[in-house]
């Protein structure tokens, strides 16, 4: 019996004290192809949504399943799984995690599964990523969530970065299925070419054509990488770096003298996080409307029917906000699709 099986056999009790306090109620896990969860074949499981993304297109055409384990609907950052996320990780034959310090849960498996010898590779999606310092607007009473020595974690949102998660991953199916390296290879400079690299271009083209340098966020402290690759300076309302804190009376007041100094009508607020400050802004001063973007961290229903990966959302979500919140174009010119305002303009939460 390997030590895999002997925590599967009888580590319950360990598994449920690992997952915290808090723990939620799982969902059935995204597959990257359509074959039954419960077979034989090797599983790769990932604990954030970009990179599942990401895994599940270097491991196309192969035997590999890649699984996302959030929840849809939750937030890949602020949230604690329950015991059967872990014990899922223990069966899988690889991790895709994003480094420490950011998912504490997951660091606490990784711990778990190195202390009792389990056989599930650990891939570091976040290996070799230069990352940079916090942003200036983090309040340092709070950097300790999700940063790692006074650095930013959200590398991914910069898509050159991205594609060196894409190498780590690719680099350890290659370890993990040494027969099928040149596919996972080949499949990651496909995605780097002809995915990630076209999202960069058509991210510049949108930043390159505006006449203002400025973008007010009524959310979390997660897209300091756009402003730093494109050039321009995301001013989050929640100071964090965890996608649920409070606002503090100083951060709207700020918010207020940008919004009228630079003559700003729209502005971006999470997917996932809460309306209220973003309303308080539409009440309180000339914005007249919240539109949404996300840091790729979850995704909702209607995104896993259509099979939405990071490119889907960069294109229908992340794009067409940040076209309107620089006054490139209005919200009707600039919606990717029929109906998109009416359902994204001060949309609810999710």
């Amino acid at each position: 019996m390997t030590r895999r099986d002997a925590l599967l056999a009888g580590g319950s009790a360990a598994l449920a004290g690992l997952a915290g306090c808090t723990a939620l109620p799982s969902a059935p896990a995204q597959t990257g192809d359509d074959s039954d969860e419960s077979s034989d074949g090797p599983v790769a499981v990932a604990s954030f949504f970009s990179f599942y993304d990401f895994g599940r297109q270097v491991a196309d055409g192969t035997p590999l399943t890649v699984e996302n384990l959030v929840p849809t609907g939750l937030h890949g950052h602020g949230w604690e799984p329950n015991a059967s996320i872990t014990q899922r990780i223990i069966e899988a034959d690889a991790f895709i995690h994003v480094g420490e310090d950011f998912q504490p849960w997951a660091d606490r498996a990784i711990e778990t599964l190195r202390g009792d010898d389990v056989d599930t590779a650990l891939i570091n999606a976040r290996k070799g990523v230069e990352l940079v310092d916090l942003a200036a607007s983090l309040d340092r009473d709070e950097e300790g969530v999700g940063s790692q020595r006074g650095q930013d974690p959200h590398f991914w949102l910069d898509p050159q970065r991205a594609k060196t998660a894409v190498d780590n991953i690719a680099e350890g199916f290659a370890d993990l299925l040494p027969e099928h390296a040149d596919a996972f290879r080949e499949n990651a400079e496909a995605y780097k070419s002809e995915v990630l690299q076209r999202i960069d271009e058509d991210y510049e083209a949108i930043f390159e054509a505006a006449d203002r340098d400025i973008v007010q966020l009524a959310a979390h402290n997660a897209f300091q990488y756009i402003g730093v690759r494109y050039g321009v300076e995301m001013r989050p309302l929640v100071t964090n770096l965890a996608a649920s804190g409070d606002v503090k009376p100083a951060d709207i007041r700020e918010a207020t003298r940008v919004i009228r100094e630079n003559d700003i009508r729209y502005i971006a607020n999470g997917v996932f996080e809460s309306q209220r400050p973003a309303r308080q802004l539409v009440r309180e001063t000339d914005v007249e409307a919240y539109f949404p973007v996300t840091p790729y961290a979850g995704v909702v229903e209607t995104w896993v029917e259509r099979d939405w990966g990071y490119r889907e959302i960069a294109y229908n979500i992340n794009m067409p906000t940040f076209s309107i919140v620089l006054g490139n174009e209005t919200p009707e010119a600039a919606a990717p699709s029929p109906g998109w305002v009416d359902k994204w303009r001060n949309f609810e939460s999710i």
